[in-house]
């Protein structure tokens, strides 16, 4: 029904509507760009010499020296200290070659996940100091991994009081 009805109001005065569309004045094209236009003519003052000018270069003097070649100085990486780890996870997990030990300063993700364990459960005995001798890690980095790396917590919200619970029966 809806096309019937859509389709009258498209053909109603169709001629007129054409004729009147025909008849109106187009828009006239931007004028096109001169693809070709003949360079200007070579005079002759091109190819004469400028006395006054040929005077003046003259009387510029420039003096350069080329600077002195550099050797490329590579710079020498030192060693860096090692530590072995205290804890790793058992086997090549996850695709990945065991790691044997790490820089100093740093620690593993399992050894992360440990210290903050251990810290979260007893923080009297795993203080900051303690950590960062254990783990060879600066104070200031123990800090932070105490302060910022917070590892995956479940909260459980329990049910406000208020409520009906449905009990199973």
């Amino acid at each position: 029904m809806g096309a019937r009805a859509g389709r009258l109001l498209r053909r109603f005065n169709v001629e007129s509507r054409a004729h009147k569309e025909i008849s109106r004045s187009k828009p006239e094209p931007a004028p096109r760009h001169e693809t070709y236009s003949p360079g200007p003519v070579v005079s002759e003052e091109i190819h004469s010499k400028d006395d006054p000018l040929l005077f003046r270069l003259k009387q510029v003097y420039v003096e350069s020296k080329d600077p002195l070649k550099q050797t490329a100085v590579v710079p020498v990486l030192k060693k860096v200290e090692r530590r072995p780890l205290r804890h790793s996870f058992p086997g090549d997990h996850l695709g990945i070659g065991e790691i044997t030990d790490v820089p100093v300063g740093k620690v593993s993700i399992v050894e992360a996940l440990k210290v903050l364990n251990d810290h979260k459960r007893s923080p009297q005995t795993w203080t900051l100091e303690k950590i960062a001798q254990d783990y060879s890690l600066q104070l200031k980095d123990t800090k932070a991994l105490v302060e910022f790396f917070i590892p995956f917590e479940v909260k459980i919200i329990p049910p406000k009081s208020d409520r009906k619970q449905i009990k199973s029966t």
